[in-house]
């Protein structure tokens, strides 16, 4: 088994709804865009189809009516020193967001 460019990190996922803004834009939009001018490889955003926070909202998608403030989850993995580097932002600007820390391996598989 060749592991020969896996790296060590963390998963860096961070917690909101949909709606949630900073600044007036888009909670999700806001982080990328810092990770982005952090030099981070990349990050996703995904949207949950149901969830409830520590407020103990339940919000969903139905049939009839999608919710439109679903949870979302942006994730990034990350070598801890840009992991540290964007919660440092984050902490800076004063966000009320929820997220969670992981040890990872990960790598780049094929040509690129």
């Amino acid at each position: 088994m060749d592991n020969g460019n896996l790296q060590q990190g963390v998963q860096l996922n961070f917690y909101c709804h949909s709606r949630a803004r900073h600044d007036g834009v888009l909670l999700s939009e806001w982080l990328l865009a810092q990770a982005l001018r952090l030099g981070i490889g990349g990050g996703s955003v995904f949207r949950a189809i149901a969830g409830y926070g520590r407020h103990g909202v339940l919000h969903e998608e139905q049939f009839f009516e999608l919710a439109d403030d679903l949870p979302i989850r942006i994730e990034f993995l990350l070598p801890d020193a840009q992991a540290d580097a964007l919660l440092q932002r984050v902490r800076e600007a004063n966000v009320d967001i929820t997220y969670a820390r992981m040890p990872a391996s990960f790598a780049v598989l094929g040509t690129h």
